[in-house]
């Protein structure tokens, strides 16, 4: 048997996240039968709370029960259409791993996918999006598919950018925006940015446990995949958009899922959108001030080359070659209680992540932080000292 190891291990992985106890406790309560009215005030607690996060007034919210991969094929499912195209801009893994699951989908339609190149960390290349809808004199691309937070390498990119890209190019392709890393972490307004569809996740910024997926779609995106795309009926978004409770989940609502989404909803109100934010803010700060710190011994440096880009959610950092980042990742786990994230495909033995999204506090971070420090001491990673205390006063600092 194992020894018992006091305490609570601090989760900074950027998803799954921790959990809150009131969402905990919110999804432990009894299942109802599907004809309670209170499941119907449950489903629109959360597809209002949902328009009030997004900041999306009149969009349809649809929830699924299924993770982020779960969700692309969603979106590829209602807007794959023959002789149509998709462009995904190029932002590191997760648009490419969106770009090649989209390009097994598409070929069952005749869809193309197109992509727009991308350097490594560096956010995606707005410009480059512009060029390929002017390029696209015959309106073939029906939408601009963009990782608002790529998870792997800590980068977050500007929608804004996208958005005049689309208006310069006098293009009429749909914005779609994946939210997966940036829900209720990073600033996003749906309408204000003429975004058609927002996909997101449960178990990052949402503080829920993963296996609920959630979409808003405007009436443009509707009306396209009413007219274009093809066959699909799980995925189906205008069979979901429906005042009956079993077409709006095609079947049983995952109820425990949505408590607890309606809980974490609350949590974030209580706090408010703005409090929130600027929580994530700070505690990315933090986490940066400790890197500069660590890296001045010449190890460690943020993957992220643009400091404006720097995520609110995650921080990807680097390592020298010769170090081991996973060797690294188990010690602080296991002998420091502190579990933090690997790279990811070509980032994978090159970089450790520091996740500082969802359920986090100024004591959650600084603790991480010591962790890390600890870990490194023991793998002989070279780092530069004073990085607790700098983050510390980074803190001190943003709440003085």
């Amino acid at each position: 048997m194992n020894p018992r190891v006091p305490g609570i291990r601090s989760l900074h992985s950027p998803g799954p996240t921790r959990v809150p106890d009131a969402v905990m406790h919110a999804m432990q309560r009894p299942m109802m039968d599907l004809m309670d009215p209170r499941v119907g005030a449950l489903i629109r607690a959360c597809e209002d709370g949902m328009r009030w996060l997004l900041r999306a007034r009149d969009a349809h919210v649809l929830f699924y029960a299924a993770n982020g991969h779960g969700m692309w094929e969603c979106v590829t499912a209602n807007l794959a259409a023959p002789g149509r195209a998709l462009l995904i801009a190029g932002g590191g893994h997760f648009s490419d791993s969106w770009a090649e699951q989209t390009e097994v989908l598409a070929q069952a339609t005749g869809t193309e996918v197109l992509r727009t190149p991308h350097t490594e960390g560096h956010p995606f290349d707005a410009a480059a999006i512009e060029q390929a809808l002017h390029a696209d004199k015959a309106h073939r691309i029906a939408a601009v598919l963009v990782v608002h937070t790529d998870t792997s390498s800590g980068i977050t990119s500007d929608l804004a950018a996208v958005r005049r890209a689309l208006d310069a190019a006098k293009h009429p392709a749909l914005f779609v925006v994946d939210l997966v890393a940036s829900l209720a972490a990073e600033p996003f307004e749906m309408d204000a940015l003429g975004v058609d569809v927002a996909m997101g996740a449960s178990q990052k910024g949402l503080m829920c446990p993963p296996g609920l997926g959630v979409v808003a779609v405007n009436a443009r995106a509707l009306a396209f995949a009413e007219q274009h795309a093809g066959p699909r009926f799980y995925w189906d978004w205008v069979r979901r958009v429906s005042d009956m409770q079993y077409k709006k989940f095609c079947g049983t609502p995952p109820l425990a899922h949505l408590a607890g989404l309606e809980a974490a909803l609350q949590l974030i109100a209580q706090e408010s959108l703005a409090g929130v934010l600027a929580r994530h803010r700070r505690l990315a700060d933090a986490v940066h001030a400790a890197l500069a710190c660590w890296g001045t011994a010449g190890a460690l440096k943020p993957l992220c080359k643009v400091a404006a880009a720097r995520s609110s959610a995650v921080t990807a950092i680097e390592v020298a070659g010769g170090l081991d980042p996973e060797a690294l990742r188990t010690v602080a786990r296991e002998r420091f209680q502190v579990a933090i994230a690997g790279g990811l495909g070509p980032l994978h033995g090159r970089v450790f992540r520091i996740g500082h999204l969802g359920d986090m506090s100024e004591a959650t971070i600084l603790g991480a932080l010591a962790g890390v420090e600890a870990a490194m001491t023991v793998q002989g990673v070279p780092f530069g000292a004073g990085g607790v205390a700098a983050a510390a006063r980074s803190l001190v600092e943003a709440t003085a």
